[in-house]
């Protein structure tokens, strides 16, 4: 059966055509290239596949249909998921034709394909014209969109301050187009700063906002403001220069790029930029630009200044480094002919009264205080709490000094200078005071002191933190002078009478300082940290000649076992009749030691205590320097003797058998001597009757005879004498027993002559006192295992006792342990060979039951 179509379906009422044709049609109409290659028949034509689905959707009911290409049914089928299925009718002949209206429709062939959408360009939701100085909001940027935004700007050049504040956890990436395609910036991980981007000529510029990593969603804010054309720029009033100007203030808006204010100064000028600073922590920062829109400063790099070294009008843009919405405060406090600080009167030395300036610093905050000279002079600048920092400029804003300059600021002329405390990155505000004191003046100066040791302690009471403090004295050309202050650490200097410093080092261990010639000198001094009066703030000075000292008590070297002179004055006339070593030993009167130098008549340091070599005979000068101790009244003790003891006692080395040694000690820094009988090559054991060995009253060295130190200290374990016989022991008292008596006997441990035997799993009483308290014994090599207990245990009387064990060839094995005990058992691993034990007690009268036996083998 044949359908007719009309010969103009176009003009033909849309709803006369059955919906199913219409849908086939526009299926059948796709073009070639979407449904995979060739859709052409053999004759080359297109298929007229619209006219067979029309046929098929008009015919009558019980209307056979005719045959139609598989193409065709397979559309259909696949248009209309509803028809019923129908067998697939045999493939026509190429030729083969069917006719509606007179259009003939071809015979396809069978194919199959895949239909591939085309891709879908990301959304974008935001985008569009960016003027300077707006904030624009987007509320959604997602994967891989890219948002456009456009911008015009009408100068060469120009800096773009940007800034976008990320709404959420996505970074983004800004692109930078000129419209000419070529790029200005990329700014890439853009998530926590504002940022700049140089452009190119005028004209317009394109924007390109993305997620950096391709995915995700967020949101954000972004914002332009020109450095050449600002969108406002207000004028800055002039007392916002003054350091008495409380500043400019407003808020930047959420998301503002930047704000500008307009100034004008002398070219040259120093500016501090005071607020906005980074340091301040608020995020804040300005940045300050000259008539040519190029940068010359900016808060987040100037710690302290600013100078316009470019003409202006200059431009100050306040930005915030993250975009939030704060308030600022705009201060640019001139430092160069500065106005607004308070006049600062110079001080006199000692208590500057009403020459001190006061304030109070928020942290991060700089003072201004302003003085004037009318000479060059050196100044000394103190200011409390020490700790503060602070900068001095000349009127042109020429930087001086600050607080790490040695002790003193030069100022090259006369003229009116600015001082600015800075309380630095406390983060508490700071309450402080600061005086200057001129070196060249004399008022305040304390009385005029002489320089021999025998003089009086200078004593100053302090009144002020920031005061200075002058000492002058009458000085002869070539002397060598030193100075001492306490009772903490001061620095001090010394001037001529112009006020100018005449030495860099003038410590005592560098040998003082040489003056130059005949006049009248000052110390000038000030203490490193202020003592508060619950310390009682009194300082003591004492100002002295090395060269030709006078008021120093004379000492000679000594004999061994005599006491020296204990004497106030901190120095001694050294008389030396032989060149050569010498055992030099300096104290206090607690027999602390106490450090010293002996100098030549020419003031050089020679040696300081232990070996002091003295190059020739002649006079030298010895000088304490304790810690913190000026005064005379502190008594200190020297003992000068040959560096080889000689005219000692001898002391036998079986002290176990023998009576004890009993010496004394009448006054700090006294040296006994003992000469003791061993051979080189023996090994020998100190003992002493104490409850511990930490508790001796005495501190013995062994040296041999040349003087050198063979051991420190052999008691509580044993000393090899080596070197060269024979050999002393040299004995001094410790610390806080300058005074005492004592009691040691010394025990050979190498051999012979051998003590008793201790035998083996047997009892031996042993019976000590203050004559006897210490006992020997030997134990044979084949009366001991590899592994030894010895048992120690009082059975009568008092006391405390310990015990030591030493391989027959002399060294220590064990024992000796600190403390001794009524009571106790020690094992001990020995080698093969004979053994020594020493049993050492307290010196109390008792009875003691001494037991070694095999570790290894059990107890019954």
């Amino acid at each position: 059966m044949r359908t007719t179509l009309s010969a103009c379906p176009a003009k033909r009422p849309s709803r006369g055509i059955p919906r199913l044709a219409l849908v086939a049609a526009a299926v059948l109409t796709v073009p070639a290239f979407l449904v995979g290659p060739s859709a052409a028949g053999v004759s080359g034509t297109t298929p007229k596949a619209a006219t067979a689905r029309s046929s098929t959707a008009t015919a009558p009911a019980g209307a056979v249909p005719p045959a139609s290409s598989p193409s065709a049914t397979a559309t259909v089928r696949a248009s209309s998921p509803t028809a019923p299925a129908r067998a697939a009718s045999p493939t026509p002949t190429p030729s083969s034709t069917a006719t509606a209206a007179g259009l003939t429709t071809e015979q396809t062939r069978t194919r199959s394909a895949t239909l591939t959408p085309a891709p879908r360009k990301p959304r974008s939701f935001c985008g569009g014209k960016l003027t300077f100085g707006t904030v624009n909001n987007c509320g959604l940027i997602i994967g891989q969109a890219q948002d456009t935004w456009t911008l015009t700007t009408t100068a060469d050049s120009d800096v773009l301050y940007l800034q976008v504040v990320e709404m959420s956890g996505v970074s983004l990436t800004i692109r930078v187009n000129h419209q000419d395609g070529w790029k200005a910036c990329e700014l890439s991980a853009y998530h926590e700063y504002l940022d700049q981007c140089r452009l190119g000529p005028a004209g317009a510029y394109t924007l390109t906002v993305s997620i950096t990593s391709g995915s995700g969603k967020g949101s954000y804010t972004l914002s332009a403001e020109s450095r050449r054309t600002p969108s406002t720029c207000e004028q800055l009033p002039a007392d916002a220069f003054s350091w008495a100007s409380a500043g400019v203030s407003g808020t930047l808006s959420a998301g503002s790029a930047a704000r500008c204010f307009t100034f004008d100064q002398p070219i040259g000028s120093k500016l501090f930029i005071a607020e906005p600073h980074e340091r301040d922590r608020t995020g804040l920062r300005a940045e300050i630009t000259d008539a040519r829109h190029q940068w010359l400063c900016e808060s987040h790099y100037a710690d302290f200044d600013c100078t316009l070294s470019s003409a202006g009008p200059y431009r100050i843009f306040v930005q915030h480094i993250d975009g939030k919405a704060t308030a600022y405060n705009l201060r640019l406090p001139r430092i160069s002919q500065a106005v607004g600080c308070p006049t600062l009167p110079l001080a006199p030395f000692g208590d500057p009264g009403a020459a001190v300036g006061r304030g109070r610093l928020e942290p991060y905050e700089r003072a201004c205080h302003s003085f004037t000279t009318t000479s060059a002079a050196q100044v000394m600048v103190r200011i409390d709490p020490s700790g503060m920092d602070w900068r001095l400029y000349d009127d042109a804003g020429r930087y001086i000094c600050d607080q790490g300059s040695v002790e003193y600021c030069n100022l090259p002329a006369a003229g009116r200078f600015t001082l600015l405390p800075w309380s630095g990155s406390y983060s508490t505000a700071r309450d402080y005071q600061v005086a200057v004191t001129p070196l060249h003046r004399v008022d305040g100066c304390g009385a005029s002191t002489g320089t021999s040791w025998d003089q009086p302690t200078v004593q100053v009471r302090l009144a002020s933190p920031v005061q200075t403090n002058c000492q002058p004295f009458q000085g002869r050309a070539g002397d060598r002078v030193v100075a001492y202050t306490g009772p903490v650490e001061t620095v001090e200097w010394l001037v001529d009478q112009s006020g100018n410093r005449i030495c860099t080092n003038w410590s005592p261990r560098d040998g003082g300082c040489v003056l130059p010639a005949d006049g009248t000198y000052r110390m000038i001094w000030t203490p490193s940290r202020w003592v508060s009066d619950s310390l009682d703030p009194t300082y003591q000075v004492q100002i002295r000649r090395l060269t030709d000292a006078a008021g120093c008590p004379t000492l000679v070297p000594g004999g061994y076992d005599a006491a020296p002179e204990l004497t106030g004055i901190r120095c001694r006339a050294v008389e030396i009749a032989e060149a050569g070593d010498y055992r030099l030993r300096t104290v206090s009167a607690t027999n602390a030691d106490v450090w010293s130098w002996v100098y030549d008549r020419e003031g050089r340091a020679i040696c300081h205590p232990d070996r002091c070599t003295f190059p020739a005979a002649g006079r030298y000068m010895l000088v304490f320097e304790p810690q913190g101790v000026i005064e005379n009244s502190v008594e200190h003790a020297a003992t000068l003797l040959p560096w080889a003891p000689s005219g000692c006692a001898t002391m036998s080395d079986t002290g176990w058998r023998d009576a004890p040694h009993r010496g004394a000690f009448q006054v700090a820094g006294q040296v006994n001597c003992l000469q003791l009988v061993s051979p080189a090559g023996s090994y020998i054991a100190l003992s002493e009757p104490v409850e511990s060995f930490y508790d001796r009253r005495t501190a013995t060295r062994v040296v041999d005879a040349t003087g050198a130190v063979v051991c420190d200290s052999p008691k509580g374990y044993v000393c090899e004498l080596r070197g060269q016989a024979p050999f002393f022991a040299l004995i001094e008292s410790v610390i806080n027993k300058p005074a005492t008596t004592y009691a040691m006997a010394f025990s050979r441990v190498d051999g012979p002559p051998a003590c008793p035997v201790l035998r083996e799993n047997a009892e031996t009483a042993v019976t000590t006192g203050a004559d006897r308290f210490v006992a020997c014994f030997s134990i044979p090599a084949d009366q001991h295992a590899a592994m030894q207990s010895f048992t120690w245990k009082r059975t009568a009387g008092t006391g405390v006792a310990d015990v030591s064990v030493f391989d027959g060839q002399g060294p220590w094995i064990c024992g000796r342990q600190g403390g001794l005990e009524a009571e106790a058992t020690r094992t001990c691993s020995l080698l093969d060979g004979p053994v020594t034990v020493l049993i050492e007690t307290d010196g109390k009268d008792a009875t003691y039951r001494l037991t070694h036996r095999d570790a290894s083998t059990p107890t019954t």
